[in-house]
């Protein structure tokens, strides 16, 4: 017997994501339905090779029936209508920022912490994390359970799809461009995105630091330890898609490079490709339509007592937000819901 889901969002970078993974992974369906705002509805969007599916009004849809919404509207949609399905009994995995710190709302990343989906009672809402956040988890963990990591510092390398359509579009008019004398003023972004590199995502925070990397650090403390301490530089770069970091450790005991290559080899949801000579490593690029968090040049960093730095990169509209969601709601299908 299927699932009944609503996909929020459906016309979007993620919606579309998250409509072709359901379908790539087989989840158990018995009817998916595709919402997005009124100036959508009518509006055709894939699911699967052979199916094609109108979508509806969010706003008037009656979730009652419905058993499970995947949703990625935007922080403030969500923050209306993920609490209204979740009180009509469907249970809401949300992809927005609006409820991950929520202490009511489990925020998970199934190789991570798959036992907080069980919070989801609570609420009604699970609450799938930052793209940045996810694909760093995913490598810390088997990092943190070989040596307990103390300290954490990440540099970010972000592709303009993390902004949505809007960002992508950006790139390309302002790419294109440049070879047609044609300049676009930045209107997605603080300054030109294409051939530049931007210090700057989401808004500025009182410290100094930005909104994005002060959710690295809160939402890595919930999700992997909260004794972890993290200091994030995020930048937004000229990729359309794929996020890179650059990730130092700092572990309290000695962990050495071949223990920490062995521990991420063995990990769900990694794949590592460490090889010491040109292009024994892996790129964004390379990366897109991937399922896995890829690590490469792993190594010791002799600037501190037990440290170890790597490169990580992962398709982030797939395991940085669709493929996570996905895997959320088939545990959530497998352990709890259980039709």
């Amino acid at each position: 017997m299927g699932y009944k889901v609503a996909v929020i969002g459906a016309t979007g970078n993620v919606g579309r994501e998250m409509l072709q993974t359901l379908s790539e992974r087989n989840f158990p369906v018995s009817e998916v339905v595709a919402l997005a705002s009124a100036r959508s509805v009518g509006r055709e969007v894939s699911f699967g090779e052979d199916q094609v599916l109108k979508v509806k009004d969010l706003d008037t849809y009656d979730f009652k029936g419905t058993d499970i919404a995947l949703s990625s509207p935007g922080a403030s949609v969500s923050a209306i209508h993920s609490p209204r399905a979740a009180a009509a009994g469907c249970v809401v995995i949300d992809n927005t920022s609006h409820f991950r710190m929520d202490p009511n709302v489990p925020l998970v990343v199934p190789e991570v912490n798959p036992e907080a989906i069980a919070e989801y009672t609570k609420s009604g809402i699970i609450a799938n994390p930052n793209c940045s956040t996810i694909q760093m988890v995913v490598a810390l963990k088997p990092l943190h359970t070989l040596g307990t990591i103390k300290r954490v510092v990440v540099s970010t390398y972000q592709s303009v799809s993390g902004a949505g359509k809007e960002g992508m579009d950006e790139l390309f008019e302002q790419t294109r461009g440049v070879f047609v004398n044609d300049s676009r003023d930045p209107k997605k972004f603080p300054k030109p995105i294409a051939f530049n590199l931007i210090p700057q995502i989401d808004v500025f925070m009182d410290d100094g630091s930005t909104k994005e990397e002060w959710k690295m650090t809160v939402e890595t403390k919930k999700i992997l330890d909260s004794t972890i301490e993290v200091h994030a530089t995020c930048v937004r770069v000229p990729v359309f898609v794929g996020h890179s970091e650059c990730i130092n450790v700092e572990f309290e005991k000695p962990v050495s490079v071949e223990a920490a290559t062995r521990a991420l080899s063995k990990a769900p949801g990694v794949i590592v490709v460490d090889k010491h000579e040109p292009g024994g490593y892996v790129t964004p690029i390379e990366c897109v339509g991937e399922d896995a968090v890829y690590i490469s040049r792993i190594r010791k960093d002799p600037t501190i007592a037990n440290g170890i730095s790597f490169w990580c990169v992962s398709d982030n509209l797939r395991k940085g937000a669709a493929l996570n969601a996905v895997q959320i709601a088939e545990a959530l299908a497998r352990d709890y819901l259980k039709k």
